[in-house]
């Protein structure tokens, strides 16, 4: 590792291998060099002569890309495009003359940043499905086990840990149904020439415009594209596909910002924690600390992907006529950038969800503290079946909540309504029938019921993925849970 350069933290902190090679110059050359084989392939069965031997060279050299020489040849010719044109005519010398014909240099720089975000795209599918699953676990594991719900981060009726985990896997399906839909919508430029009319293939075809139509199906299949390629364009696909995407990508970092928000303030709780390892130390000066920073590091993140869209916005908006070319250097830094930080935020939510550690204790004695307020209704109601006043029931109960509250709040000691209300013979309650009325399941509501009927529409969609998955990338990706640091 060089230490006398700046290097991105989000490759050598964050972003797993298999996202960064998504956006390397090897995914990236390589991809233009098979561009330019379907163009060649495409153009020889619409009749073009072009030979076997030209098309069996482009083909035995997509790989070998001799970098030192296209560095040369940019250097001669100030120009990216030409100059990996001659360092593939290099090792195919018999293709040089046909070697990007009729294209301009979106032909391979657009489509490539299309190809390249849909093979992104599919990585952090396959991601967000294992965070959704692991989450799914989890919250079937604890669908039944009671826990203060917060409004306002105050102290509101009771859910389930389960419960609080849909709220999180909710986000996460939405965010996988976006997902999913720029996937199936996303299109290639295809071969629209310098400002989008074909004029170019026209030429080469004689103007016959169902080999023009053609070409493009035929390079849109080669690589691997259903939907074809985009109807009109100028000289590039327009800049909205751009922030589409991130914006899909905006709202993974959105949802998981959120989730990790709550670990936050659950560990300060002591309710739950995220992963903590054995030598982890939390505090270079407290020894004693455990620092939620997994989850610190997904808001952190997360915070970077939702600024990084006004990019994309900005760029669409600003764009000239056929095409202008201040969006390029925006477009190398926002675009990969934005995969490799949501990359690294669902690496670390994965690590995360599969490591989650509770404390019911904690969340029992919270729940001891606030429930007899919760449960005044019920005190009540059985106060009146016992031929009590409601009225003058409801203000008594008003008086002892208020006093109760201030000897938890002034005195720090225990929340003692049950026992003042025990001692108001207007009740004619024992304190045992009082705490009868204690039991938190009772005041869960339909929570267990809603996380499993909830988890049974999340694991069809997780069936569903995992055939589509195998059927699209030729078998599921393992993806390792471990952080990098």
């Amino acid at each position: 590792m060089p230490t006398h350069t700046y290097e991105s933290p989000l490759s050598s902190r964050y972003a797993s291998d298999e996202m960064q090679y998504l956006f390397s110059a090897d995914k990236k050359f390589s991809t233009w060099r098979r561009l330019w084989l379907a163009l060649a392939v495409g153009e020889k069965a619409l009749g073009l002569d072009i030979t076997d031997e030209q098309i069996a060279e482009m083909q035995a050299h997509l790989d070998d890309i001799d970098y030192d020489y296209a560095a040369k040849m940019e250097r001669e010719l100030r120009h990216d495009v030409m100059a990996h044109v001659h360092a593939f005519g290099k090792v195919a010398p018999s293709a040089m003359p046909i070697i990007h014909l009729g294209a301009t240099s979106c032909y391979v720089g657009d489509n490539t940043d299309v190809i390249i975000m849909r093979d992104a795209l599919e990585l952090i599918e396959r991601k967000l499905h294992r965070v959704i699953a692991k989450l799914a676990d989890f919250a079937d594991e604890y669908k039944s086990l009671p826990t203060l719900g917060f409004t306002h981060f105050q102290p509101a009726q009771l859910v389930t840990v389960g419960k609080r985990a849909t709220l999180w896997i909710n986000d996460l399906m939405s965010d996988a149904v976006e997902v999913a839909h720029r996937l199936n919508t996303l299109q290639l430029l295809g071969s629209k020439g310098t400002t989008g009319t074909q004029a170019s293939f026209m030429e080469l075809f004689g103007g016959d415009h169902d080999k023009v139509k053609i070409l493009e199906e035929v390079i849109a299949q080669q690589m691997g594209f259903q939907n074809g390629s985009v109807p009109v364009a100028g000289q590039t696909y327009s800049r909205k596909t751009d922030y589409f995407v991130l914006s899909a990508l905006s709202g993974i970092a959105q949802s998981a910002a959120k989730f990790a928000t709550d670990m936050r303030l659950l560990s300060h709780l002591k309710e739950c924690e995220e992963p903590f390892e054995t030598n982890q130390i939390g505090s270079s000066a407290m020894p004693y600390k455990r620092n939620p920073m997994r989850s610190e590091r997904i808001c952190a993140l997360a915070r970077f992907v939702v600024a990084d869209v006004a990019n994309a916005a900005n760029t669409a908006s600003t764009q000239w006529f056929e095409r202008t070319l201040d969006d390029s250097a925006n477009k190398r830094l926002s675009v990969p950038e934005a995969f490799l930080a949501v990359d690294a935020i669902l690496n670390i939510y994965l690590n995360i969800a599969g490591g989650i550690k509770v404390y019911p204790k904690v969340i029992e004695r919270r729940i001891t503290d606030e429930l007899p307020f919760m449960a005044t209704e019920n005190i009540m109601m059985r106060a009146v079946l016992k031929g009590g006043d409601r009225q003058a029931l409801h203000e008594a109960i008003r008086v002892h909540s208020v006093a109760a509250g201030a000897v938890v709040k002034e005195q720090g000691l225990p929340n003692d309504l049950i026992s003042r209300i025990a001692a108001d013979s207007l009740f004619g309650l024992t304190e045992d029938e009082i705490r009868a009325e204690l039991d938190a399941t009772r005041f869960v509501g339909r929570a267990p019921q809603q996380v499993t009927e909830f988890l049974e529409t999340v694991r069809a969609r997780l069936e569903i993925y995992d055939i589509y998955d195998k059927k699209r990338n030729g078998g599921a990706v393992a993806v390792d849970a471990e952080l990098k640091v």
